[in-house]
């Protein structure tokens, strides 16, 4: 037997390999021989690529691309790939071979093309080309929407190809040899993973006989079953071909070949038990490789070619090139899908066909072939089903596809059905394939002029395909497609187009090779077993590995001639078997919205959740303290949408309702005397628990009781208390849905005193009513209540922005109610407006003798003048002191020549007023509610400024700019110069261009970091997004930070001094890009969520392993099982506690929280490295960025450590009024700064080591540090108890500190410049008190400073609020013997500018000053304005004081309003071609 006889040579030859087992000590060994490589590589020694697995394939004529590089010629050129196979492949099924060739023999060539190539694989990066269904196609569009798409992805491609013409897209495929790589596996590893390694065997399963099947990530292919959706991997069979479970036929191919090597493995071990496993498996390899190459070349070929052969084997020809050709694989041997039947019959050794058992219980004669897709099976009869098909006669050689291939081939779980006949003429496409009449011309083959010059005979049995076809093509025979061409021209087989390029290619196979069983110079075998193997048929293979015997097979299993055994019952017809399910449609994301909707939204509220959670969890925490004390009574209603306020009520003597709020003072009060009866309404129905009180004049008192019992015994109370004054009170009840909308609420209340003082302001003004306010909407009992309104003098102290309690509104109300009632009628506010609106200066001057003249004598006493100007004092929030009062009396009366008289008359009183006409003329009483608040009336403008310790007036006219304003000042002749204002640019254009050239060089150094920090972010982003884009390669993105150490050099460039605002720009920058960066993953993760496998698989190649399962993972992988995802999860999460915790309110309410939360800075670099170093789509590239940087910060933090280990004494700790504490502490040796610079200090007995800034007041050449520290936080509230008496006593000395610094800002800089401008606001001024200090000190010693003149406005709420700096400054004016120092100080808490008010505290301030050379308010040689600076008109001024000064700084620090507003002034005067602004701030 031949088959026995090769197996007794092949246990004479030693083996491939050089075995130690069988060598003896001190014997020769045969040197091992070569072993072919599992991956093609090295078989062709001069081109080690040659056939390799992703070597090219190899044209057989140039590529045809839409422009000659990658794109595929599509619709409308060529025709719809789905249309053409309807006409093309359509037709019966059921008719047989002409040939008589098996199914088997079929299945057999599919073996051997996946032995080949494997097209089936999609291609990275992704590209879709998928297919239009024709509207209305009965199979995939019934419902006719023409909106669907056949699924078709591109194969895969040489990464170097698609470069130009020249180089166009080329294919690459799987090993080109027939090498056994679908038996074995395209690699080491694959073989490895199919191994038993124990005698040479393959691993078997559960079944000795049959191959193991995949439980988890394996090789194989596992595609869903398109019929019932399956596609877990569990019960496909792990063979080398990883497509060999495509269907159940192809499976059992594989597994005949399984089962062939190990029956060979075992044949070899029987003889040889010494050998090793490796010399076991070798062995059997090359003997089953060997017999596969006879039976794929020398049976099957011929078979499947119509007995067209292969000319005689000339030996290894090492210059042919065995590469597949794009011609070989997407059209040539494709001809075999016309074979398919539609159902493959199954039968034993005694010709039994079994039926079939279908999923719904019925019976087939046969498997459906659209039915067996993907099936997993479990225990299937392999030897019935080869038996079967050895008997079955395949389908016609022609143009005809069955349904289950052309209607009902498998696809993806989005589309579970596809066109193959469809897929393969895209495929050519996909491929570049030359038409069909190139490719004719290529092989030298007779041209074709017509269609039907392709296959007359075909032309006459079947003339409409013809024609069909040709339509589609538009009657042009050179566009016909190679695969439709071939098609065309097949009859009984392939025709002469397929054939020449089926043998061009097994040729080339077979001669390149260099281990061809045949090639006697590779040494393999010898000339008698060459011929032994060439003795084997695929029937003595089959024989060996199944149950069947000699007698049950034909001698050739490739065809079925008369007399064989087991006929076929009938050919199959698809009318005889089970239909096809049809397809059905996936989306991989259902199930799944709701859960990511959530999960996102959550994602994204954390933050604000948290911050409102913070606020609430705080308030709740005040209301229990609040709530500590005695329970309210009631709850009062203070209008919709408001929270009720707990409150308690009770009468006083006076037979007032006063009601307390929780902190027990009274906040209103209702007198129960002055009308003779009170409307009590109570609420009917919501448990009864409300109460409505009803006043004339004032707004009402809604009260909300805990129950019914409560609220009875307050109306009791109320009833007693009313019936002491002789009133009544009139009940009735009303649902409390009327209750509340009758109610009077606060807010109506304060309209309704809003429309009655713009109505009273219309009529003494004579405005238009319409500016007074609509009262259109209004009903007629809102208006009377308007017209009948009157004021009681709370809310006229509220009018005019006073205390209730002032002695100003005191005066005035008194004055004004000439009925004594305690309200203002509409008339009686008339007549005090009257005056003060339209009145002349001799009226104003006599309402306001009148309003302190109590008695009404005519004369006022010394006493009543003080009392007159305290008034004024105290509406100005000033506090002065009975001698400074009493100063300034007597300066005023000196001034006047009164200082001998004890009694002022009113004309006295009005000559003290004589130079002061014109303010007074136009001051006005502002009062809430007027017109525009009445800024406007007055038709000049006046305001203070103070240069060089002269005040000057600056009269302008309030319809012309501030550029034309008319001064008139005191000439100081070594101040002041003959100013020569220069002309402003009047082209449109100029000014552009001369405000950019100032705005770069005011913030060059901004705009130098500006550009380097986000330059290189911006770099960054397109470098990645060019790779991206244009290379198609997944990488990640890196996150960079940027950090900074302050040298002075670097200062000229890059903007230290505004160190915070940087740090809020880039703390800013990374919220908006960590949004966007986590944008862009959510839309990510579902774009991921909702995508193939095969596109994940080329994103991550390091994650995903495309195997053809389809199913992407759900989004909640992505974040939750992914170490990006968690954490990036964990990364916002730390984002949002550290930017909701340095949000100003929590600043506010707690600073530890914002300094321990700010620490997680720590957290954030590590999970940052943590989640870039996961490399999902590229290797980690962002420690390029990250490690300079970071080892600039750890410098940093390295120098700032050494510091903080030394503790510094407090030399002094004093405790100033404004809530201010001085610390002046000992200098540490070597420390160095400058006047304008900050220190961070800390304080252990606090309990933390948090460091806090704080700019240093004392000047560098001063001994000791000092520092003001205003306790406005929880910190320095501590801080300041620390150093009280009492904690002194305890501690029995200074508590120490920590020093850290110093650290430069730009008021360091005010010695850069010629002309400074200091701007302090509050607390802000303690830079500047260095600084003057330091400026009067070095001109003192003659020191040499560029600084010439120094202007310092210190605006204050009150002076009184931080006495320390008038002390300062005083200093400095004693000190400052060259006059370099002007100081002007702003007192802003008073009224308007050009209220009567203020303006008598301008008579009362210019009068001290005249007389003592020193303001009344601060006992400053500076004058004291009130009011806000007039920036633009001051810098306006200083521009004609300093003409020749090119450069002016100016230098501020204080609350954002106040820098804004220096900020605006200085752009607005750096529009002018003059003196140039150049501003530097610090907000606190």
């Amino acid at each position: 037997h031949g088959f026995l006889q090769m197996h007794r040579w092949q246990l004479l030859v030693p083996g491939w390999l050089f075995n130690p087992a069988v060598c003896r000590t001190g014997s020769r060994c045969e040197a091992a021989r070569e072993l072919p490589r599992f991956d093609g590589w090295y078989n062709s020694l001069g081109h080690p690529r040659r056939g390799a697995v992703g070597s090219r394939l190899v044209r057989l004529v140039p590529a045809r691309y839409w422009d000659g590089v990658y794109l595929p010629v599509q619709e409308p050129l060529l025709p719809n790939p789905r249309r053409l196979s309807s006409l093309l492949a359509g037709g019966p099924s059921g008719v047989p071979s002409m040939r008589n060739q098996t199914v088997l023999s079929l299945f057999f060539g599919y073996h051997i093309a996946f032995e080949i190539f494997n097209s089936r694989t999609p291609g990275c990066p992704p590209e879709f080309m998928n297919i239009p269904v024709p509207k209305g196609d009965p199979v995939f569009d019934p419902a006719a929407t023409g909106k669907v798409l056949l699924p078709f992805q591109r194969g895969p491609s040489d990464k170097h190809s698609s470069q130009s013409p020249s180089n166009p897209r080329i294919q690459v495929s799987v090993t080109a040899w027939i090498d056994g790589s679908s038996i074995y596996g395209p690699s080491a590893s694959w073989s490895d993973s199919l191994r038993s390694f124990s005698g040479g065997l393959l691993a078997s399963g559960s079944w000795w006989n049959m191959p193991k099947q995949a439980t988890g990530r394996t090789f194989m292919w596992s595609a869903a079953d398109p019929s019932t959706g399956d596609h877990a991997p569990r019960g496909l069979h792990v063979l080398g071909n990883a497509w060999a479970n495509e269907n159940m036929f192809t499976a059992a191919e594989g597994i005949i070949w399984f089962r062939y090597h190990n029956y060979v493995a075992s044949k070899l071990h029987e003889e040889h038990p010494e050998w090793s496993d490796e010399v076991l498996f070798q062995n059997a390899r090359k003997t089953v490789v060997a017999t596969f190459q006879n039976i794929a070349v020398y049976e099957w070929l011929p078979a499947y070619l119509g007995d067209k052969k292969l000319p005689p084997y000339p030996g290894y020809q090492k210059f042919v090139d065995p590469g597949v050709s794009p011609e070989f694989q997407a059209a040539a041997i494709r001809f075999g899908i016309t074979m398919a039947p539609p159902g493959v019959y199954m039968r034993n050794r005694t010709c039994h066909f079994h039926k079939i058992v279908n999923m719904d219980g019925s019976f087939s004669p046969a498997l459906r072939l659209c039915n067996s897709f993907w099936k997993r099976q479990t225990g299937q009869d392999v030897d019935e089903l080869i038996m079967g098909m050895a008997s079955q006669i395949a389908e016609r050689e022609d143009n005809v596809v069955v349904e289950d291939l052309r209607d009902f081939m498998y696809g993806p779980l989005r589309f579970t059905r596809t066109d193959l006949v469809a897929t393969t003429i895209q495929r050519g496409r996909d491929f570049g394939l030359q038409s069909y009449a190139e490719v004719r011309k290529a092989l030298d083959l007779p041209p074709v002029e017509t269609f039907e010059d392709i296959n007359p005979e075909l032309s006459n049995t079947d003339p409409q395909v013809f024609r069909d076809v040709a339509q589609l093509y538009n009657g042009d025979v050179s566009k016909l497609e190679l695969f439709p061409g071939g098609l065309l021209e097949s009859l009984n087989g392939p025709g002469p187009v397929f054939s020449a390029i089926i043998l061009d290619q097994f040729e080339r196979v077979r001669n390149g090779d260099r281990f061809w069983f045949e090639n006697k110079q590779n040494g393999l075998f010898t000339h008698e077993e060459i011929q032994m193997i060439r003795n084997v048929t695929f029937h003595d293979v089959l024989v060996a590995v199944t149950s069947a015997e000699s007698t049950h097979l034909q001698n050739n299993v490739f065809f079925w001639r008369d007399g064989d055994p087991c006929a076929q019952p009938a050919q199959l017809h698809t009318s005889m078997l089970r239909p096809c399910t049809n397809a059905t449609k996936l989306n991989y994301f259902d199930g799944s919205k709701a859960a990511f909707g959530i999960f996102i939204l959550v994602l994204f509220l954390f933050p604000a959740g948290q911050y409102h959670a913070g606020r609430s969890i705080s308030a709740q925490r005040r209301k229990a303290g609040d709530r500590a004390g005695e329970p309210a009574v009631a709850c009062e209603w203070q209008g919709h949408k408001r929270p009720l306020l707990p409150v308690s009520v009770e009468v006083n003597e006076t037979r007032q309702l006063q009601i307390f709020d929780r902190s027990g003072s009274a906040f209103r009060c209702l007198n129960l005397g002055n009308q003779g009866h009170l409307d009590v309404i109570l609420s009917n129905n919501h448990h009864h628990k409300a109460v409505l009180l009803k006043r004339a004049i004032e707004y009402d008192l809604v009260l909300f009781f805990d129950d019914e019992s409560k609220r009875a015994a307050f109306v009791k109370h109320l009833r007693q208390w009313v019936a002491h004054v002789g009133q009544e009170i009139r009940v009735k009840e009303m649902r409390e849905e009327d209750l509340l909308k009758e109610a009077l609420t606060r807010e109506q209340r304060a309209q309704i005193v809003e429309t009655f003082i713009r109505h009273a302001f219309c009529k003494v003004l004579e405005i238009e009513k319409c500016d007074a306010g609509d009262m259109s909407n209004i009903s007629r009992r809102r208006a009377r209540e308007v017209l009948e309104c009157e004021l009681t003098a709370a809310e006229f102290a509220d009018a005019l922005g006073l205390k209730s309690d002032s002695l100003f509104v005191d005066s005035m109300f008194t004055l004004a109610d000439k009925d004594g009632n305690g309200y203002l009628s509409f008339q009686e506010f008339l007549d005090v407006i009257v005056i003060f609106m339209k009145g002349s200066p001799e009226e104003k001057s006599n309402l306001m003798f009148s309003m302190n003249d109590i008695g009404g004598t005519g004369f006022l006493s010394k006493e009543e003048f003080a009392r007159m100007l305290r008034s004024f004092i105290e509406i100005s929030n000033c506090t002065l002191s009975k001698s400074q009062a009493e100063d300034g009396i007597k300066a005023m009366m000196q001034a006047a020549g009164f200082d001998k008289k004890a009694k002022i008359t009113w004309e006295d009183f009005h000559f003290l007023l004589r130079d002061h006409e014109k303010e007074l003329q136009f001051a006005q009483l502002n009062v809430k509610g007027s017109v525009n608040g009445q800024k406007s009336f007055s038709p000049h403008r006046l305001s203070f400024c103070r240069l060089q310790s002269y005040p000057f007036f600056c009269v302008c006219s309030s319809n012309k700019t501030e550029g034309q304003e008319i001064r008139r000042r005191k000439k100081t002749p070594h101040v002041y110069v003959n100013p020569k204002r220069e002309q402003f640019i009047r082209n449109p254009i100029q000014q552009k261009v001369q405000q950019f050239k100032r705005f770069i060089e005011n913030y060059r150094r901004h705009i130098v970091c500006f550009i380097i920090v986000y330059g290189i972010a911006a770099g960054l982003c397109l470098e990645r997004c060019y790779y991206y884009g244009f290379q198609a390669e997944s990488t990640g993105l890196p996150e960079t930070s940027v950090v900074g150490v302050a040298i002075t050099f670097l200062n000229r460039y890059i903007p230290f001094d505004a160190a915070i605002d940087f740090h809020r720009l880039m703390a800013m920058t990374a919220v908006i890009l960590s949004v966007v960066h986590t944008l862009g993953h959510v839309v990510n993760i579902y774009i991921f969520s909702v995508s193939n496998l095969s596109i994940l698989s080329c994103l991550f190649p390091k994650v995903f392993f495309n195997n053809g399962a389809e199913l992407p993972m759900k989004w909640s992988w992505w974040f939750f099982e992914t170490v990006p995802g968690v954490t990036g999860i964990f990364l916002l999460f730390t984002f949002a506690f550290m930017y909701v915790f340095a949000s100003r309110y929590f600043r506010h309410i707690s600073f530890r929280g914002f300094w321990i939360t700010h620490y997680l800075y720590v957290v954030v670099y590590a999970l940052t490295v943590i989640h870039g170093s996961y490399a999902l789509i590229q290797e980690p590239r962002f420690y390029i960025y990250l490690i300079p940087p970071a080892l600039l910060f750890m410098l940093d933090k390295l120098i700032s450590l050494s510091r903080k280990k030394l503790e510094i004494p407090v030399v002094r700790a004093e405790l100033l009024p404004s809530g201010v504490t001085h610390l002046e502490f000992k200098r540490p040796q070597g420390f160095v700064y400058r006047s304008g610079q900050w220190v961070r200090i800390a304080c252990l007995m606090l309990g933390t080591d948090e460091y806090h800034p704080f700019t240093l007041t004392s000047a560098p050449h001063e001994e000791t540090l000092s520092l003001h520290i205003r306790a406005v936080g929880p910190w320095t509230s501590q801080l300041r108890e620390l150093y009280t008496k009492e904690s002194l006593l305890e501690l029995r000395a200074y508590p120490k500190l920590y020093l850290d610094g110093p650290f430069g800002e730009g008021h360091q800089e005010w010695n850069d410049y010629e002309v400074s401008v200091l701007v302090g606001g509050g607390i802000g001024v303690t830079p500047f008190t260095s600084i003057l200090k330091d400026l009067v000190f070095k001109s003192s010693i003659k020191s040499r400073i560029q600084c010439k003149k120094v202007y310092f406005i210190w605006v204050t709420r009150t002076q009184r609020q931080f006495e320390w700096v008038s002390d300062i400054i005083r200093e400095v004016e004693e000190m400052d013997t060259q006059d370099l120092v002007s100081v002007h100080t702003y007192i802003t808490q008073v009224a308007e500018k050009f209220d009567l008010r203020t303006t008598m505290l301008y008579v009362c301030e210019r009068h001290f000053q005249k007389v003592w050379n020193r303001s009344l308010f601060t006992g400053l040689r500076s004058v004291t304005h009130f009011g806000r600076p007039p920036f633009v008109s001051f810098f306006s001024s200083l521009q004609e004081v300093h003409p020749k000064v090119g450069k002016i700084g100016v230098f501020s620090c204080g609350p954002p309003g106040l820098t804004k507003n220096v900020e605006k002034a200085c752009r607005r005067m750096n529009k002018r071609d003059q003196a140039h602004f150049i501003h530097h701030y610090e907000n606190f």
